[in-house]
């Protein structure tokens, strides 16, 4: 077997290809605002770093970024979220089934705001307005299935406003999935009858039940495969520790920080911009695997520890849930569902960690080739992050 020493600098060498320090892949957003007069609005936020290969490996564009794009390059990256959304995205009015916008591009900050600090991330945002003809029953959308298999899957996430309320299901979509029927017949052009199923402005218990299923699904995939930095230190809480009681007291008191950040970020009353929030996320990492080669016993006092930077880590979700829903039942169910689903996430990395090593049963053997090696890995992972996030 190997040496920790020879494993750390073989890993070392692999470094020029590690990616970088990951943000979240982004979704896309659509939002709908329809009117009795007539008058409707589709809105769709796209991040440019959709367009490449690895999105999660690129930084957000910013405010001061957007501000130097001139006319004639805004129109070329209208053209490719165009494009884009061509293979993501079918919108559907019933009866007349598949409608083409044609979008006027701008950018925004991510959650469909407006730009005010140089370092606000900012998104396209095609706005595509225009009269319903009468006799509409219901507006839904498709997210399409990828015909590239080394296309990255994202989420659609599907918002709609009736008369300037906003209702309150929304939905959560993965390729090859359809959202609800929104009941247009509510409105006075509608004049046609209500379609079976259709949902509208308020939500039942299915509506809600519909959220929180789709949100778990979502946050169990941006640990398992998406989250990399999150899985390590998740993989540094471990290392401390087999045990279950140590465990489960870790894991949970990290999730119940970042549910608090990730609450009041969703809320609007605590913001931090990645610039910050990124490297720090990637210091926990060096701190947590740093401790398990200093320290060979759990104490209660890393609970601390795992809980300020579980507030951290909260901030780097926030993105995921920029969706600004008015509706508080609506909000809590999804942020409830998005926790859960990290939470199971996290539970799955500990529980393959602990099948590929149960086989070790002396634990200086354990400590020697597991616990040793893979601190120094993922401490290097760690330290290679801070240097990309705030010098590179």
């Amino acid at each position: 077997m190997k040496s920790p020493i020879r494993r750390a600098l073989l890993f070392l060498s692999s470094l020029a290809a590690l990616p970088a320090m990951a943000h979240p892949v982004p979704d896309v957003l659509v939002r709908s605002y329809f009117s009795s007069s007539g008058e409707s609005e589709i809105r769709v936020e796209v991040d440019p770093r959709s367009f490449e290969a690895h999105p999660e490996e690129h930084d957000y564009l910013e405010k001061k970024a957007a501000e130097q794009v001139d006319g004639k390059t805004l129109a070329g990256l209208g053209s490719t979220a165009d494009r884009f959304l061509a293979g993501r995205v079918r919108f559907l009015l019933e009866p007349l089934g598949e409608v083409k916008p044609e979008f006027d591009w701008s950018f925004a900050k991510l959650g469909d705001g407006p730009l005010e600090n140089p370092d606000d991330p900012a998104v396209l945002v095609g706005s595509w307005k225009t009269t319903l003809p009468k006799g509409l029953s219901g507006y839904r959308i498709e997210s399409l299935k990828l015909t590239d298999p080394a296309a990255i899957p994202m989420n659609v996430v599907f918002l709609n406003h009736l008369d300037g309320k906003q209702i309150e299901r929304y939905a959560v979509l993965f390729p090859g999935e359809k959202s609800f029927l929104l009941d247009l017949t509510g409105l006075a052009t509608a004049q046609a009858a209500a379609s079976p199923g259709a949902v509208g402005a308020t939500a039942g218990s299915s509506d809600l039940v519909a959220i929180f299923t789709s949100e778990v699904k979502r946050g169990f995939l941006h640990v398992l495969p998406l989250g990399l930095d999150h899985v390590l230190f998740v993989l540094g809480l471990f290392l401390m520790s087999r045990k279950w009681k140590p465990l489960i007291f870790q894991v949970t008191t990290f999730t119940l920080a970042h549910t608090i950040t990730l609450w009041m970020a969703s809320a609007g009353w605590v913001k931090l911009p990645p610039s910050v929030v990124e490297p720090v996320i990637a210091a926990s990492i060096v701190f947590v695997a740093v401790e398990n080669l200093v320290r060979r016993d759990y104490s209660h006092w890393r609970l601390l520890v795992v809980f300020l930077f579980g507030l951290i880590h909260g901030l780097g979700f926030a993105g995921v849930m920029a969706t600004r829903l008015d509706s508080t039942g609506s909000l809590v169910t999804g942020l409830l569902g998005i926790n859960i689903g990290v939470e199971l996430g996290q539970l799955a990395v500990i529980a393959i960690a602990f099948l590929a090593t149960c086989w070790i049963a002396n634990q200086e053997k354990y400590r020697k080739y597991v616990i040793v090696p893979g601190s120094i890995l993922i401490a290097l992972a760690g330290v290679w992050w801070v240097v990309e996030r705030t010098l590179l």
